[in-house]
């Protein structure tokens, strides 16, 4: 349960979180009009009023399946004699009411769903009313407002840390021949291999046997940034083109791997920039 205190004219309320609704302390509302002596009084009475009856009702069959009509009807019926008296405990045992609920100790007093609360507040005073949904809104919107900034804390972690990680699975898990300058490979590679040494620095073959339990279920591309993976579908296009122009291996894979090399420093350091961007505005906030 989170509870939260606005100030309606000098007066504190207690707004408590039920099933992800907001319900409102009425007992301190009726403190607006009688102070905190009688304010139990003032919510016995309202809940005597047949108009008062009829809205908790309707609230109740429009909101909560298990509401017990029959019940409802009964107390209905008596609802403006001299004689009628109803608890909230009464009411809510009697009919399985949702819509209220008594609170024991700190915090305690008879809380209202926000919808009800605010019904109670305009048998307190209208003008009492407004402040209460100004106030009311002004925390959801603080409340929205710090949401955000806790997601956008979260997703600046989460990238950073994701980083860190793909940092460490290249440092830990790349194969340790140079297939850069030791190009025996290359005459005779797949165009796959051409592509994945000029990128990652080493062949599929050298990376599976590496890193023998991740190869059984994934391949090199599989632990690829977004970065990695976007330079590699241009030197994909490149590469077919030169295919088509007739070069050879040895001048395709150089032209690869200057263009890979080039584009991912261009990438990287643009992601870079966007991450303290972000933190700045983070800082702002």
């Amino acid at each position: 349960m989170k509870n939260r205190i606005i100030n309606v004219q000098d007066v504190p309320i207690l707004i408590s979180q039920q099933e992800l609704d907001d319900y409102i302390c009425i007992t301190d509302i009726a403190k607006a009009k009688t102070g905190e002596s009688r304010s139990a009084d003032v919510v016995k009475n309202w809940l005597r009023n047949r108009n008062t009856l009829e809205f908790l009702g309707t609230w109740e069959m429009i909101y909560n399946p298990d509401f017990k009509v029959v019940e409802f009807d009964h107390f209905k019926s008596e609802a403006g004699l001299h004689t009628f008296v109803l608890s909230v405990a009464e009411w809510i045992n009697k009919t399985n009411a949702i819509g209220l609920y008594v609170k024991r100790g700190k915090y305690g007093g008879t809380y209202a769903h926000k919808d009800i609360a605010f019904e109670f507040a305009s048998a307190i005073s209208p003008v009492f009313k407004l402040y209460l949904i100004k106030e009311f809104q002004r925390l959801k919107e603080e409340e929205k407002n710090l949401e955000k900034s806790e997601w956008n804390a979260k997703r600046f972690l989460t990238k950073n840390n994701y980083l860190i990680q793909t940092d460490a699975v290249k440092k830990y898990l790349i194969p340790q021949m140079n297939y850069r300058e030791n190009l025996q490979w290359l005459a005779y590679a797949e165009e796959a291999d051409i592509l994945n040494v000029a990128l990652f620095g080493f062949t599929a073959r050298a990376w599976r046997e590496a890193n023998p339990e991740l190869a059984k279920k994934n391949n090199v591309r599989d632990f690829a940034t977004i970065n990695e993976l976007t330079v590699l579908s241009n030197l994909e296009s490149h590469n077919a083109q030169m295919i088509k122009e007739g070069k050879k291996k040895e001048e395709r894979f150089k032209i690869l791997q200057e263009i890979a090399e080039y584009q991912l420093n261009v990438l990287n350091t643009a992601e870079q920039i966007k991450i303290i961007e972000d933190g700045n505005q983070l800082a702002e906030i």
